[in-house]
Formats: C-alpha cells, sequence, structure tokens
C-alpha cells in the first residue's frame, strides 16, 4: 500500500482550544460532539427539503449516535427517530419521543419489540411479507392503522461497498412480493400505507438519491393503481454520506432536494397521485462531521513498520478495522511540524486489525501527544464492544461554549455487574 499523505488540511469541526480544554480537563480516550454543529447542520437538511415538502420530516437513525442527549438536541429543531431494537425504542421514549414521531424499521424482528413499538404508536416498517401475519399475532389480531414495507428493487438498483448488492441484501421486500403485502395488510385492516427504500450507506452521489426517489414514486404509481389503495407517505431511506476524506465533497442539500422535487413532480404530481409525505431516515449524515475521537500516543515501535500505539482501540472506533474505513487524523500542536514519518497507528486489542490507519505520513509523533480522529460522531461509539475486557469510553458534548459529559466511561464493575464470582 502507497503511503497515504495527511498533509492535506480536513475541517476539523472544533475550535482546536475546545479540543485542548478537554484533553487538559478528561482522561483519553473519549468521544466528544459539537452540539452547536449538529443543530445547525440539521435545520439546513431540513429547510431544503421543507422548501419543496412542507410535510417533510427526518427520523434520525439511533444507531448511529444512541446518547439522549443528542437526540434531545434533535427533537428541538424538529426530527423524529429511526429505532432498529427495542433498546432504541426504549431509548427513544425516555427521551420523549412518542407516536408517528417514531419509525420503527426492524428485520428478523421479535414480538416483544413489535409490541413495543405498536404502544409507543410508532410507524412500523415491515421488512417482509412473512411478517405480515407475526404482527398480527403478536399485536393479539390487531394491526395498525398505518404500515410502511421495505422494498428491496434487486436488480434495478446498484448498491455500494458497505451495504453491498441489494440482491445479496438480507433487507426488505422484493418487487414481486410488494403487491401481495399491501393487499394483505389491507384486508387485515391496515387503512395508512407507506413504501421505504435503503440500499446504500455513506453515499455521495447526488444522481443515487434520485435515482432510488425515482423507483419509489414509480412503484407508488403502480402500487395505487394494482392494489386499489392511496399511499401517505414516502420514506426515501438513509445513507446520505460525509466527506470523510480530505478531497470528497459533501453532499449539496439544495440540488439534492432540487432532483428530488423534480423528480416528484413528474411522476406524482403531474400524474394526478395524491400527495405524500417526504421522510428520510439520515443518521450519519446530521451528527457524522460532528464528532471526533480524541487519543494520546503512549508508545512507538520499530520493526518491519512504524507504529504509534494509542490508548484508544478498535473498541472506541470500530470502523477502519471492520471496513477499511478511512478516517483523518490531525496531530494537534507537533513537536516537529516539518518532520514527517509514516506510520500504521494501533490500538492494544489482541487482534491485528485494531488499526486506526496504515501506512499514514503524519507529522512525527511522540509520547504524550494528542491524535484527533475526525468524522467518528456516527457509527463510533455507537458501535463499541468489550474484547480483551476493554472499557468503552465518555462521551462529552460540546454546546454553547460549555463542554459537558453526556455518558460517563465504563468502569469494571460495570464490565463485571452482570458476572456470578
Amino acid at each position: 500500500m502507497e503511503p497515504i499523505d495527511n498533509d492535506e488540511k480536513k475541517e476539523l469541526n472544533f475550535l482546536e482550544q475546545d479540543i485542548i480544554k478537554a484533553v487538559n480537563e478528561y482522561p483519553t480516550p473519549f468521544h466528544i460532539y459539537n452540539g452547536d454543529k449538529i443543530k445547525e447542520n440539521g435545520e439546513l437538511l431540513m429547510n431544503c427539503f421543507k422548501k419543496h415538502f412542507p410535510n417533510y420530516k427526518n427520523y434520525f437513525a439511533v444507531k448511529a449516535t444512541p446518547n439522549p442527549s443528542i437526540l434531545k438536541l434533535l427533537k428541538e429543531i424538529g426530527m423524529g427517530v429511526d429505532c432498529s431494537s427495542l433498546a432504541e425504542l426504549i431509548l427513544s421514549e425516555k427521551v420523549g419521543f412518542k407516536n408517528e414521531e417514531i419509525m420503527f424499521t426492524s428485520n428478523n424482528t421479535k414480538s416483544e419489540e413489535y409490541k413495543k413499538a405498536y404502544e409507543l404508536g410508532s410507524i412500523i416498517n415491515l421488512d417482509d411479507i412473512t411478517q405480515i401475519e407475526y404482527l398480527y399475532e403478536s399485536l393479539g389480531g390487531i394491526m395498525p392503522e398505518i404500515i410502511s414495507f421495505r422494498y428491496n428493487p434487486g436488480p434495478l438498483k446498484k448498491g455500494n461497498d458497505i451495504i453491498g448488492n441489494p440482491k445479496d441484501a438480507k433487507f426488505g421486500l422484493t418487487s414481486d412480493d410488494l403487491e401481495a403485502a399491501y393487499s394483505k395488510a389491507k384486508e387485515l385492516g391496515v387503512k395508512r400505507f407507506g413504501l421505504h427504500c435503503m440500499v446504500a450507506s455513506n453515499e455521495l452521489g447526488l444522481e443515487y438519491f434520485e435515482e432510488t426517489a425515482r423507483i419509489l414514486f414509480s412503484t407508488i404509481s403502480r402500487l395505487t393503481q394494482s392494489c386499489g389503495i392511496t399511499f401517505e407517505m414516502v420514506n426515501l431511506g438513509g445513507g446520505i454520506g460525509i466527506p470523510y476524506r480530505p478531497n470528497q465533497q459533501s453532499v449539496d442539500y439544495l440540488k439534492l432536494t432540487e432532483k428530488i422535487s423534480n423528480a416528484y413532480k413528474e411522476i406524482i404530481v403531474d400524474k394526478g397521485l395524491s400527495k405524500l409525505n417526504v421522510v428520510t431516515e439520515c443518521g450519519r449524515v446530521i451528527t457524522g462531521p460532528y464528532g471526533v475521537l480524541v487519543t494520546k500516543a503512549i508508545h512507538s515501535k520499530s520493526t518491519y513498520k512504524e507504529y504509534i500505539g494509542v490508548d484508544a482501540c478498535m473498541v472506541n472506533l470500530m470502523r477502519p478495522g471492520m471496513y477499511g474505513a478511512y478516517h483523518h487524523i490531525t496531530v494537534l500542536n507537533p513537536k516537529d511540524s516539518n518532520s514527517k514519518e509514516t506510520y500504521d497507528v494501533v490500538g492494544s486489542l489482541c487482534e491485528n486489525n485494531d488499526k486506526f490507519c496504515i501506512d499514514r505520513l503524519l507529522p512525527k509523533i511522540h509520547r504524550g501527544d494528542t491524535l484527533v480522529i475526525h468524522d467518528t460522531g456516527a457509527h463510533g461509539h455507537s458501535m463499541g464492544f468489550n474484547y480483551n475486557g476493554k472499557l468503552r469510553s465518555a462521551e462529552y458534548l460540546l454546546l454553547n461554549n460549555s463542554i459537558n459529559c453526556i455518558r460517563r466511561a465504563e468502569t469494571f464493575d460495570d464490565l463485571f455487574s452482570t458476572l456470578n464470582f
């Protein structure tokens, strides 16, 4: 692998002084989020959509950053939540989300999860035609007033590196199953209908989302006629990516929503179909760029390569080890800013993929230097685990010029609390 030059500047989305203040007050490693920028970015996305779709709502994907302080911020600016598990439903309930502020999009779902989603008044988004009878039985022979189905367009749509080819994905109903699914739901008493699709993750191409919207609008047009039902909602999914690499560009919300609006006018409005509530379930693009993992160099090692060992590990950020994902690294105030080395930056797990970067050209790093790993505001802390008995780190929130702990670090008492000695 060719060395990657880290010289190209990438916005940190924090003032350096705020990171330094946090490092001086709190032990590393930790995640910190910029709440002001999360709110500003969320409002921008919603305003761009509402310009074309006044009833638009984003259901924030809780799995991205499942922290009540973050969810409260997003609730304040009018977002709902997209939940995929019982824990996420309970968390959202505790924050104060209720009724159709909650979308429940799950797969391989247990009966108790459906019961909780129904109890909260959530919009339930079913993953398979077989789930209709299972939901009906789980709820004691009744159905919710509104049901949505997750559509997997298979060969009509290409996936991307994270979710993969839609034909190989475990999610969603085929085109052939959709008509039977809506007809069955109608037969069991469902009165309101939605359609959903999510076949990509961390996608930056505007055309990809326009194509998805066109597929969904066209499918709604077809099913409206074949099933004799009126659709109320279309969920365009999430998957809007963020520029992890310095040379990548953020998705332009104005251009994105204009493309979707043009497709909507052409396929829905001009054909005289009923108005749709257009919604999304974006998570990563809302919080991802506005969180960082802060860690310190504790060791260096020279063997066949140059290594820098830090006090964070894959427990704190799984994406580089799991996906080979790129996360930019800033060395704060390097002692030798003109001196460069090519490093693997690694954690201390007994796994060789416990690496934050491979062959990265960075300023020369010394023990005690602070490294800031960018873009960990989504699918960072939330993907943590306890292999090797590692403890998950604290989370902090910068909001209105104040830094507060929004999740304490785990202790060994926490780790051992479920064990019998």
